[in-house]
């Protein structure tokens, strides 16, 4: 890996993560029920990916900047483990249980979806 790969990196992974931050803090959304603002990252972070890869770069930089850089640091899985370890620990299983393939499922699905819009646009 070059020094030019590393400050591109660097630069994607910088955006993501001032991008997940802003989410974190001034998103809410409400739709009958509370979604934490963790699973919206995870969520867009999945359709965002679906679309890279329905692309299919072949450009190390664009991989490196968007995926390696941007959906490295936008993504926040270790914070959704977190989120069921205290779920668990606070014994609410149920939610833990439901969270977890909310997550799954939903996250699943915006990738597919961002994977079949640029597959009918192109």
């Amino acid at each position: 890996m070059d020094f030019t790969s590393i400050i591109i990196i660097l630069f994607g992974s910088t955006f993501g993560l001032i991008t997940r931050i802003f989410i974190q803090k001034h998103l809410k959304i409400n739709i009958g029920f509370d979604i934490q603002n963790t699973s919206i990252v995870n969520f867009l972070s999945s359709f965002f990916l679906g679309i890279l890869v329905a692309f299919n770069f072949v450009n190390n930089k664009i991989l490196f900047l968007f995926y390696t850089g941007f959906l490295g640091c936008f993504s926040t899985f270790s914070s959704f483990i977190y989120q069921l370890f205290i779920l668990l620990k606070k014994r609410k299983l149920f939610r833990l249980f439901f969270h977890y393939f909310e997550v799954i499922i939903v996250s699943f699905f915006c990738f597919y979806l961002g994977y079949y819009l640029v597959q009918i646009i192109t």
